[in-house]
């Protein structure tokens, strides 16, 4: 039903707005009793095999929600009843921004992509701290954090600590996130003296609250091998939990969209990404001997691609616009085919 009705309805508007009202009607459709019970019924794959202990967390399932869906943590109770077995919210900044002038997202149909350009776009920590109080402890949800746009890269590992302050008695992991290509100058963090500062800080902060998080690293898909070199050398120096591989790429090649819609500047992501992020799990995977947990996120549009992800060596897997086109039908799919592999 999704791809015959509900998501050629939702793609009659442009894809922010179409975000918008998909969202909204969840939320009012989960307020009508039996609604969640139906949903979960529907959805939710209850296996035992599907568990996954990880950070020192037991992820009920390896399908998460990536972030970028639910930017300010606003929707999150609606959907972890879709079968998730984690979400990620965020990017959360300190300050509220508005994020890039719109409009800043495009659907890619032919290629089943999206360009965005958001800009971190979020009601800030203040408004995410709101949103997470009374949330249920026993989902699992994970705090994506960024800087200000305003904020001076050399400021930067101060808009990291003030997110890692206020989210941390809220979330059960930490997701720094310095790959979004649309912020300018974001991803010059990536380079290994500026990002081991904020990760050595980060760690150090964390020896100082009773239960310490999970911190997390996100990279670009378009990192070169010895800049993937450089990451596997960052994990073991700076000690952190392990990479998310990967966020969205500004490549264009391969692509069968009109040239007025490759021309929008912002990060790609769905299928065009899949194959490289998948690169990019395995290069990390090998190159460390597996010492580090990775999160497979990029081009997931089915359980096979999410298994080619886990087979690479991720341990779980994220999807965001394999969700969109493909519906909510997805998780479900992904968590039973895995659930094959495993009889």
């Amino acid at each position: 039903m999704y791809k015959l009705i509900l998501r050629p309805f939702f793609f009659l508007f442009p894809p922010e707005k179409a975000h918008h009202l998909v969202t909204g009607m969840f939320q009012f459709l989960m307020k009508i009793p039996g609604t969640k019970w139906a949903t979960e019924s529907l959805y939710k794959v209850e296996d035992k095999r599907l568990e996954k202990e990880l950070f020192g967390l037991t992820f009920p399932n390896p399908v998460g929600l990536a972030a970028g869906f639910d930017k300010q943590a606003s929707f999150y109770k609606e959907f972890s009843s879709l079968g998730f077995g984690f979400i990620e919210i965020g990017t959360i900044t300190p300050k509220p921004q508005d994020g890039n002038p719109k409009p800043r997202m495009f659907r890619l149909p032919k290629d089943q992509g999206l360009i965005n350009r958001m800009g971190f776009n979020n009601g800030g920590l203040e408004m995410a701290r709101k949103n997470l109080q009374n949330r249920d402890k026993n989902f699992i949800i994970g705090g994506n954090i960024g800087k200000n746009k305003v904020t001076p890269n050399e400021n930067a590992i101060d808009d990291y600590l003030e997110c890692f302050r206020g989210l941390h008695d809220l979330v059960d992991y930490f997701v720094v996130n310095v790959s979004s290509p649309n912020t300018p100058g974001l991803r010059e963090l990536q380079d290994k003296e500026p990002l081991l500062r904020i990760l050595n800080a980060l760690k150090e902060e964390n020896t100082k609250i009773p239960t310490p998080r999970p911190i997390l690293l996100k990279i670009a898909p378009d990192l070169t091998d010895s800049q993937l070199d450089d990451i596997v050398e960052i994990v073991a120096e700076s000690k952190i939990d392990g990479i998310i591989a990967t966020n969205t790429t500004i490549s264009r090649e391969g692509l069968l969209s009109s040239k007025e819609l490759l021309a929008e500047a912002g990060g790609l992501s769905g299928k065009p990404v899949r194959k490289r992020s998948t690169e990019v799990i395995k290069y990390l995977h090998q190159k460390s001997n597996g010492s580090f947990p990775i999160i497979g996120v990029g081009g997931i549009h089915s359980a096979e691609d999410a298994i080619e992800k886990l087979n690479a060596g991720a341990s779980l897997v994220q999807v965001y616009t394999g969700f969109i086109y493909e519906g909510p039908a997805l998780v479900k799919k992904i968590n039973e085919g895995i659930s094959k592999l495993a009889n």
